[in-house]
């Protein structure tokens, strides 16, 4: 095949350019590197966020709000971002939802729940500060209301009402004249999250509806309280053993299109794809085995065994779970896609087994 004058120019240059010789002047990591190191606002690869202000909304519950850079693509209620952050000199990545509806300023909220034993909570708490910087992925997500005239019912526990505020927000601020119902659960009055907004909400909105369940006084909610509710178009975020308890409550109704949800954990198992079956899982590096069963996503399975894969968001964001599946079947939880290909790579966090695997961990 021959070559025009232009790509053998094109090449030669390319030669050029790339060379050894020029290092790091055609490095666009050491670029990268040295924007950052001058001004962390200046990076060109994820999307930096300066704190404007930290909000204590619990005891153990902050919110940080935060101005993105012009890069910033704008975000949608009820999407989440992954946060990085360097602890000990080790980047770590975590999963927050987006607390707060667009707005014109383009301000962003993270509100972060310190959890007992957790690194990156606990070290947003500890160390940041009003003036610092934190680097944030693109906005991702799909968990929203449908555009429609159906009434709406927004369940949530503890921190799972993050996105659901955000979801609230815009949906005061565009008028949505749909009846909604918020049903937030917590342990007591101190652990509500935007008790003071929500709550004022509620006194001037008309179709704005709030009930809050405390379980340290009225026990566990009971999901049978939502009978009367299942006509609703329904959205519910919190612990896995809630999201899954309503969507079999909507699926014995014969209406299990009408709920959406999320986990602390990432998404639900349908109910039609679960299985208790259990599979071994061979380690080819570490020589180690254990068992996962098919309800039990990869990564919670081998730490329940004593193992400690890298991992982040822990809902099939970030990646840093992802390993090669030398052999068998699993699952994707997100995708639905199944993996039976030898030497694919598939996420920990949002995989489960079909059969049993051989994984290079």
């Amino acid at each position: 095949m021959t070559t025009s004058p232009n790509q053998r120019l094109w090449l030669g240059l390319s030669r050029v350019l790339y060379s050894p010789w020029l290092h790091p002047l055609n490095d666009a990591d050491a670029w990268e590197r040295l924007r950052v190191w001058m001004n962390p606002m200046w990076s060109r690869r994820d999307y930096p966020a300066r704190v404007l202000d930290i909000i204590d909304e619990t005891p153990d519950t902050r919110s940080f709000v935060l101005k993105p850079t012009a890069r910033w693509p704008g975000h949608r209620a009820g999407q989440h971002v992954v946060v990085e952050v360097e602890i000990n000199g080790r980047r770590v990545h975590r999963s927050f939802s987006l607390s707060s509806a667009p707005t014109p300023d383009r301000r962003l909220r993270i509100t972060v729940k310190r959890q007992p034993g957790a690194r990156v909570s606990g070290w947003l708490h500890e160390h940041v500060r009003i003036g610092d910087v934190l680097r944030l992925s693109a906005p991702t997500g799909r968990f929203a209301p449908a555009e429609g005239a159906a009434p709406l019912l927004l369940l949530s526990a503890g921190s799972g009402i993050t996105p659901l505020m955000a979801i609230v927000e815009d949906l005061h601020r565009r008028g949505d004249p749909r009846a909604i119902v918020f049903i937030h659960c917590c342990r007591t009055p101190a652990d509500f999250i935007f008790a003071d907004r929500l709550r004022v909400l509620a006194a001037e909105w008309p179709n704005f509806e709030l009930r809050v369940h405390y379980s340290a006084s009225a026990g566990r909610f009971d999901v049978r309280q939502l009978s009367d509710l299942l006509h609703c178009q329904t959205l519910v975020c919190g612990p896995r053993a809630l999201t899954q308890n309503v969507e079999a409550l909507f699926l014995a109704a014969g209406v299990k299109d009408q709920v959406r949800s999320e986990s602390y954990s990432g998404r639900v198992l349908p109910h039609g794809d679960a299985t208790q079956d259990s599979f071994g899982v061979h380690c080819s590096v570490t020589e180690q085995v254990f068992t996962a069963r098919g309800d039990t996503s990869l990564l919670e399975a081998a730490e329940a065994a004593g193992l400690k894969p890298a991992h982040g968001c822990r809902i099939g964001i970030c990646k840093t779970c992802q390993c090669t599946k030398r052999s068998g079947t699993a699952l994707n939880l997100r995708t639905g896609e199944i993996s039976s290909e030898p030497n694919e790579l598939i996420q920990l966090c949002i995989s489960v087994a079909r059969s049993p695997l051989e994984l290079a961990l």
